[in-house]
């Protein structure tokens, strides 16, 4: 395809987009030297893109379920991918997240700004599930964009509660949660930059886990912003979470969000106990303005299970936990600006680049912004205002602000082995179909205060379900050191071990 030379108009637009002019002098230079820089372009253009050929080739797309056959609305696709014929995961039937590359099947990412999209590779985590024996039988819905936590912004509709489908599954990784009652679904993945594995983790009643910020590459996955971008496993067991983080954890060339990456061998630590285990139940994760009486109440009473167990349990407090959310909305805003418009992939870094979607976001973007959901409309407006006006400086200040919070938890995990609150301050939100923008803006973030610290900190955190209130699940969450994934599987296998979390 032959690439179009700038008009004179363009370059005048483009210059006053810099904030700047051309002049007469300028203008007719550039015109002169721009056909000889468009011939590199044309030599780059005919280049045949790099494409590794792919191992399991057996893919069917599949087709929308009928709503009688996905009630929670969880599902975009029933697909068939099946995996290696041996593997640590063989014989488990797997629900992968719609912003994951499954490369000939659709992802859309719960918009119509994508709708046609079809990935032309595998997200490095696919590559390592199906080489480990799983078989990918489903994608599953989120939250348009994954910009909400409530599970009712998908342009596919609302994800429903498994629990009572007058309430939401939460998000935006709620087709994850909802679809693990569907008894032909062992394992999903989701995603997670505010809370979204641990927020419909908690509010479904299954396990979600948040790794370490690194430990499972993230590559070929639509993200927000690099430095907080995470992928985990969600699951009805904890040894099911531990076995699949046990195979997609670990090391990708390709992952610019990688440094070094220790791995464990974590289905190993499921049977170690609890005795001697010293937590520290988070004073300012208790209380908060939203809190539900009957939530806080109820990990309480989880926590003392661990006492009987022999764990030690001692309040601690992590006084920055308050004032977090600063840091958080500093660089979703604008990161998640920058990253949009850039086109999904952004630049500076070293890894593997998708064209495809690059091209797809950008052409889109452009004919189809209207689609976008409110959520990020706001953030598109905020993030260009604050990196125009401000110049970056306040997202600067934010990235720099993040290791005084980290090395706050840091603090408060050298004296005690994990650190234990609510996942989210409140059950499940009532589905509102007819509710107000603002509304529907403020009820998918009104549940992070305990989750989204901990991915502007890298920590690993986990959710699992530790009781009933008025018929809906409550979340417990534990928080460990970076890379120590194995203590927190410890501690949530004794629980689950120990007690019917539904009967609690």
């Amino acid at each position: 395809m032959a690439l179009r030379l700038p008009t004179p108009e363009d370059l005048h637009q483009l210059a006053a987009d810099n904030y700047f002019e051309l002049s007469q002098e300028e203008l007719d230079a550039f015109q002169e030297l721009i056909p000889g820089l468009f011939q590199s372009y044309e030599l780059l253009e005919r280049m045949p893109s790099p494409r590794e050929p792919l191992q399991y080739s057996d893919r069917d797309p599949g087709q929308r379920p009928q709503p009688s056959e996905d009630p929670f609305n969880a599902i975009v696709r029933r697909c068939t991918l099946r995996g290696a014929s041996s593997g640590k995961l063989h014989g488990k039937r797997l629900g992968i997240k719609n912003n994951t590359c499954i490369a000939g099947m659709p992802m859309s990412c719960g918009s119509l700004v994508l709708e046609g999209y079809v990935a032309e590779t595998d997200a490095t985590i696919v590559t390592r599930l199906l080489d480990a024996g799983a078989d990918i039988v489903a994608t599953m819905n989120l939250d348009n964009f994954a910009f909400s936590g409530a599970g009712d912004t998908s342009a596919q509709g609302a994800v429903l509660n498994p629990h009572d489908p007058r309430f939401l599954a939460g998000g935006s990784s709620g087709g994850s949660a909802a679809a693990l009652y569907y008894d032909d679904i062992d394992i999903t993945i989701g995603g997670d930059q505010g809370g979204s594995i641990r927020i419909p983790a908690s509010w479904c009643g299954v396990v979600g886990l948040k790794p370490t910020h690194g430990l499972v590459p993230y590559t070929g996955i639509v993200g927000i912003d690099n430095t907080f971008d995470h992928v985990g496993p969600m699951a009805r067991t904890v040894a099911d979470t531990a076995l699949t983080l046990e195979v997609i954890a670990g090391k990708d060339p390709m992952d610019p969000r990688q440094g070094e990456v220790p791995v464990q061998p974590y289905t190993e630590s499921l049977t170690g106990g609890v005795n001697g285990l010293r937590i520290g139940v988070l004073k300012e994760g208790f209380g908060l303005g939203l809190s539900e009486p009957d939530v806080d109440a109820a990990v309480h009473k989880a926590l003392g299970v661990f006492q009987e167990l022999g764990a030690h349990t001692e309040e601690v407090s992590v006084a920055p936990h308050l004032d977090a959310g600063g840091i958080v909305w500093g660089l979703i805003a604008e990161g998640a600006t920058a990253l949009l418009r850039s086109n999904g992939m952004g630049y500076h870094w070293s890894g593997l680049y998708n064209p495809g979607l690059v091209e797809t976001l950008g052409k889109f973007r452009q004919s189809q912004a209207n689609d976008f959901p409110p959520q990020v409309k706001l953030v598109l407006l905020v993030g260009s205002y604050m990196s125009e006006r401000y110049h970056g400086r306040l997202y600067a200040k934010a990235q720099n602000l993040r290791r005084g919070l980290r090395a706050s938890y840091d603090q408060a995990l050298s004296q005690v082995d994990l650190l234990a609150m609510p996942t989210t301050p409140m059950k499940a939100h009532r589905y509102e179909p007819d509710i107000d923008i603002k509304g529907l803006i403020s009820h998918g973030w009104n549940m992070l205060d305990n989750t989204a610290p901990f991915d502007m900190t890298g920590h690993p955190a986990i959710s699992i379900p530790c009781g009933m209130s008025n018929g809906l699940p409550v979340g417990l969450m534990l928080v460990g050191r970076h890379f120590d994934e194995a203590t927190i599987f410890r501690a949530a296998q004794a629980f689950e071990n120990q007690v019917n979390w539904e009967t609690l």
